[in-house]
């Protein structure tokens, strides 16, 4: 494949517009629409659905371009540091904001490896269980479970990870078996807070179990997690967080899996930021290699 044509396609999948990505790359509009279609006609796929209002959006297959292609794309930007010198001492201060247990869990650590490499530029993570504004710059970088739907963004899938349903020992020791999904109607449940879920996607209970009994609700994931510990009841917990915890047990582990996915953004003038574009590429390469961890194997 020509890997200029592939840089074209990355582009567009990021801004979803053939004239923005025109724009960023300094081509012609003609041009970036000659390499789709060269791009597609050499794969034989369709790569995006193109819509005059939604843009162009991707397919099935252009998602799995874009996830296999973005990580080679990483490791040559590297390479092209390390070759030309440009990865020289970074400075300053970077804000990250970020789901609360991803955060914690899976950043903290990553951010710890980076920041060796990178000793004079200061982080700022902000890990909340609220949706993070960049367009208040609350952060220069964030990662969500939503895609932004508006504003000159730059943004990318960051991973996508499993949550199950986890209980303690203690908990389930004391209550009636389990062996299917219609046996959770008797059992008590840990959830968020109903009118104050930030993200429609965090409204888990209800894909799996009706008029589930919550006795326990935190706007917290944190504040489940430990609930949880203290055997309140059952809850849905991203496995990267219980599943290395030997306190709790995983319920139904065959029947009940839901399926999340982050994304990270930030705003496009931030992409001429040298520390955030280095951790941007860090963060992409560093989850990538973790995805087990997200998917609880």
């Amino acid at each position: 494949m020509d890997w200029d044509n592939l840089r074209y396609f990355l582009e567009v999948a990021r801004c979803q517009r053939i004239s923005v990505a025109a724009q960023r790359l300094g081509v012609q509009h003609s041009t970036v629409a000659r390499r789709i279609q060269a791009l597609e006609q050499e794969l034989g796929l369709r790569l995006f659905h193109k819509s005059t209002v939604s843009g162009y959006s991707l397919t099935s297959e252009g998602q799995n371009l874009q996830q296999r292609m973005e990580p080679v794309e990483n490791r040559l930007l590297a390479a092209r540091d390390a070759i030309t010198g440009k990865a020289r001492p970074l400075t300053g201060k970077l804000r990250l904001g970020c789901t609360e247990a991803f955060g914690s869990y899976v950043l903290t650590p990553l951010l710890s490896i980076f920041q060796t490499q990178y000793p004079e530029l200061t982080l700022e993570l902000l890990p909340v269980p609220r949706p993070i504004s960049l367009s208040r710059r609350d952060a220069d970088l964030a990662i969500a479970l939503e895609r932004p739907q508006r504003g000159p963004y730059w943004c990318t899938r960051l991973a996508d990870y499993s949550l199950r349903l986890y209980a303690h020992q203690d908990y389930l020791n004391s209550h009636p078996p389990i062996e299917s999904v219609q046996d959770l109607s008797r059992h008590r449940f840990i959830a968020y807070v109903d009118d104050l879920v930030f993200s429609d996607s965090l409204r888990y209970l209800e894909e799996i179990v009706r008029s589930a009994a919550v006795r326990f609700r935190s706007t917290s994931v944190i504040a489940q997690y430990q609930a949880t510990l203290q055997g309140q009841g059952i809850a849905v917990l991203p496995c990267f967080l219980a599943k290395t915890d030997p306190r709790l047990r995983c319920v139904l582990p065959d029947q009940v899996e839901l399926r999340r996915r982050f994304w990270m953004f930030c705003h496009e003038e931030q992409r001429q930021n040298p520390s955030l574009t280095r951790l941007w590429h860090f963060l992409k390469q560093s989850v990538e290699e973790r995805q087990d961890l997200l998917d609880g194997a």
